[in-house]
């Protein structure tokens, strides 16, 4: 599977960014999807998961500020991130997720995300 994510950008602090990410292959649709990120200097961490039937989890650091979602039809999982605050700057994956947090296929790009202060 090959997954494409998008719509990273530079934003203030209390900005929105919507991300997205496609994945090729109709077995995306069947998996439990996860936004992953890595923070400069840091280990990536998983930070929003929806299963097949839209139940959704989120870290602590996250909650109530973002929103995963997902178009099965579009093979597409999404991140809708408000109130961004500069701890939020990241490289942001998208992934299918094993158990709590285990990623199942090879990264892809990911994309950048950065808050200013």
């Amino acid at each position: 599977v090959q997954l494409q994510a998008s719509g990273g950008g530079l934003v203030q602090t209390g900005g929105s960014l919507r991300l997205s990410c496609a994945g090729s292959g109709s077995i995306f649709r069947f998996n439990v999807l996860g936004w992953y990120r890595q923070p400069p200097g840091k280990q990536r961490e998983l930070v929003a998961a929806i299963t097949t039937g839209g139940t959704t989890s989120y870290a602590d650091s996250v909650k109530g500020r973002f929103t995963i979602s997902r178009n099965n039809d579009k093979n597409t999982v999404y991140l809708q991130m408000n109130s961004l605050v500069p701890d939020d700057t990241a490289v942001y994956y998208c992934n299918a997720v094993l158990g709590a947090s285990t990623p199942r296929w090879d990264w892809g790009p990911g994309t950048q995300v950065t808050v200013s202060s």
